[in-house]
């Protein structure tokens, strides 16, 4: 039988107290939007590499998972929900700004 011998990943344990730390440490350090940008560059990346497809068929799959765990009364629920928040009227264009 074959041994693993992968390398061990560097730095703390993920989700422990060390990691937190570190997050903290970066945040003081370069700020909150040093992760917008991170996040936008990773965004970027995938959009790249995996095209438009990817977020349609992520998009199905998450949409399938909802349905399969929530129910389809969920969807109901949640279209009320936002039915009583009502809808802003649209402001009228002052008169004589027509294009």
């Amino acid at each position: 039988m074959a041994e693993n011998t992968a390398p061990k990943k560097r730095g703390p344990e993920p989700g422990s107290q060390k990691a937190k730390h570190g997050g903290q440490a970066v945040r003081e350090k370069y700020g909150p939007e040093f992760y917008s940008r991170i996040g936008k560059k990773g965004g970027e990346a995938v959009k790249e590499k995996r095209g438009p497809g990817f977020y349609a068929e992520i998009g199905k799959k998450g949409g399938e998972s909802t349905k399969r765990v929530q129910g389809l009364e969920f969807y109901s629920r949640i279209g009320k929900k936002g039915g009583e928040r009502g809808r802003a009227t649209p402001k009228k264009a002052p008169e004589g700004n027509t294009k």
